[in-house]
């Protein structure tokens, strides 16, 4: 009888994100973003903000060196031309500061959020296309990896798995992703309540 191989670092961290995680998904669910184009534009406003707040993580030079593709990750340029496609009024976010880059296990953790985003829009894309919109216009940043969606968040885990750490760095980027959940909520319950 073979026993199966431990846990690599990133299924741990998808195993320690996970309640946050479904919750998160629940809730975007919940509140049918694709449901307009002005509904739209609220979820894509906390997708602008969330980004936006990730900047110096994606120009970090020490993350570059770990991550050689970081750069071509960032989603931020694609969402703001989305944001101008819609043309349409975004609501008001809160302000908040950016996630600077303290460590490599925090960071990690941060990035891990903005990265499994990008695998699961797939289904966003799809959503996104039933109120006439496609990676050519208002929905660029839903767009998958010219490799594959998979192949490119392997090469992401991957990396995850090879940098060493310790078991408090590794529990310090667990911290990282739910913060970042945590976040991305907040900006999402910001971009639907009611203005005025």
């Amino acid at each position: 009888m073979t026993t199966a191989p431990p846990p690599t670092r990133s299924q741990r961290l998808k195993a320690a994100t996970a309640a946050i995680h479904d919750r998160l998904d629940a809730r975007i669910i919940a509140l049918d973003p694709f449901a307009s184009r002005e509904r739209y534009v609220r979820f894509l406003r906390a997708q602008q903000a969330f980004h936006d707040t990730l900047a110096p993580l994606y120009a970090a030079p020490s993350l570059r060196a770990e991550l050689p593709d970081l750069a071509e990750r960032d989603r931020s340029t694609a969402i703001a031309a989305d944001l101008a496609d819609i043309a349409l009024p975004p609501p008001a976010m809160p302000d908040l500061p950016p996630v600077e880059h303290v460590d490599m296990s925090t960071s990690l953790g941060w990035l891990y959020v903005a990265e499994g985003s990008s695998l699961g829009a797939a289904f966003l894309l799809k959503a996104a296309r039933t109120i006439g919109l496609d990676v050519d216009h208002g929905a660029r940043h839903l767009a998958g990896h010219p490799d594959g969606r998979a192949v490119h968040w392997r090469r992401f885990t991957a990396r995850v798995d090879a940098i060493d750490m310790t078991a408090a760095q590794e529990e310090r980027m667990f911290a990282a992703a739910r913060d970042a959940f945590a976040r991305f909520r907040d900006l999402t319950e910001a971009a639907f309540a009611p203005q005025g």
